[in-house]
């Protein structure tokens, strides 16, 4: 086994993090899955990370690589999103890594289906649903190179290569790790692909949103109501241009997904920090909403929560008592209210839809009840009827 011999070399020869062997450990993990990884190869890792000191990239991968190994598998590890460094710090550094998911998805589809590449190679899709793959995955990338001031390459013989190399040409050496490193499935179903970047990309999405209300609450307290309306506009924007992806998603063979789940037991969307931080975002969750599994699943989100973190509409509310609202701006963040609070509405029917045809009625991989779960949160209002009135 390679990787034994390179990672037993790194640590005899200093153990220096600049030149751990990542890529032959990645490969490793691709060419088996992370839930069939040989234990040898594990325990060396885990001496790889005693080595390594308790911080930095190489221990980020390291805790991730090794989730399953130390009984903490779970979405975030599952999505390795520590390594891919959500949320960012600006509306172009998330978009760029947005760009670079849905980029990657599309550039593994061509891989496959022109036989260069033999990562995941179980359950092929056939060639009209990768041309169907093309076609989503380019009209969900359109809108993020839009916001890049980025050229569609809509007009080439073979767009997705095209987008691909658009990226890549782009891409830092930083940013170029943190992707290859970031693709850790847990089988060798060529879907799993698919399915990780679209979950990476709608983490990406959210950690956006919440950046995006954060701002808006911020605007709110300083008494400007119309700059807070265009981040709610934004935000509604952001969400509605993600839409293609749950197009894209719905391309996955449902036999490959429940395949491949078997072995995703602990990671579950109810994990996601990300959107339970958009939800508390928007307005302070009710008790019973903070005693359940979904927020108990996030304790750091719960806890700010606790803390007392504001929300648009603690801002709203706060705003318009100090008279700081006159009747035009109100009717405008009433709209950009109810705009966003629609597309949120929209967003969990669609995820609900999905889940129903992937999953029928078997149970979440999460300890959830699965689609039930869903059916039962899809509705919980984005804002309360007396702040920005959520649609009839």
């Amino acid at each position: 086994m390679v990787p034994l011999r390179e990672l037993t070399n790194w640590l005899s020869s200093g153990a220096d993090p600049e030149t751990f062997p990542y890529l032959e450990v990645v490969a490793e993990f691709q060419r088996t899955g992370k839930h069939f990884v040989d234990k040898e190869l594990l325990a060396l890792l885990d001496q790889c990370r005693a080595a390594a000191g308790p911080a930095g990239p190489l221990r980020a991968f390291l805790d991730i690589a090794l989730d399953k190994w130390d009984g903490c598998y779970d979405y975030r590890t599952y999505l390795a999103l520590p390594l891919l460094r959500m949320p960012r710090a600006d509306r172009d550094t998330n978009d760029r890594l947005l760009l670079q998911l849905i980029a990657d998805a599309l550039a593994f589809e061509l891989a496959a289906e022109t036989g260069d590449t033999d990562l995941l190679p179980e359950q092929r899709p056939e060639p009209a649903l990768v041309t169907k793959r093309y076609r989503l995955g380019l009209r969900a990338a359109s809108p993020v190179l839009a916001r890049l001031g980025l050229p569609a390459p809509l007009g080439a013989s073979r767009p997705a290569a095209a987008l691909h190399a658009l990226v890549v040409a782009d891409q830092s050496t930083d940013e170029e790790r943190d992707l290859r490193l970031s693709m850790l499935p847990v089988y060798v179903v060529h879907d799993e692909y698919m399915f990780i970047r679209v979950l990476q990309a709608y983490e990406c999405t959210f950690a956006s949103l919440a950046a995006e209300l954060r701002s808006a609450v911020a605007a709110l307290d300083d008494g400007l109501a119309r700059p807070a309306a265009d981040h709610l506009a934004y935000a509604r924007d952001l969400l509605d241009q993600a839409g293609p992806l749950f197009s894209l998603i719905a391309t996955m063979q449902p036999d490959s997904f429940r395949t491949f789940r078997l072995y995703t037991e602990g990671a579950s969307a109810i994990q996601s920090r990300s959107y339970k931080l958009v939800e508390a975002l928007c307005r302070t969750p009710d008790e019973s909403r903070l005693e359940s599994p979904a927020f108990r699943s996030v304790p750091d989100i719960r806890d700010r929560v606790l803390a007392g973190q504001p929300s648009i509409e603690q801002a709203y509310r706060a705003a318009d008592r100090a008279g700081r609202l006159p009747a035009a701006d109100r009717q405008l963040l009433d709209e950009r209210m109810a705009d966003f609070a629609a597309a949120l509405l929209q967003w969990r029917q669609t995820h609900y839809r999905i889940a129903t045809r992937m999953l029928g009625n078997r149970t979440g991989t999460g300890y959830t009840e699965g689609t039930p779960y869903l059916a039962a949160v899809r509705s919980i209002p984005v804002f309360t009827q007396e702040t920005g009135g959520e649609p009839e």
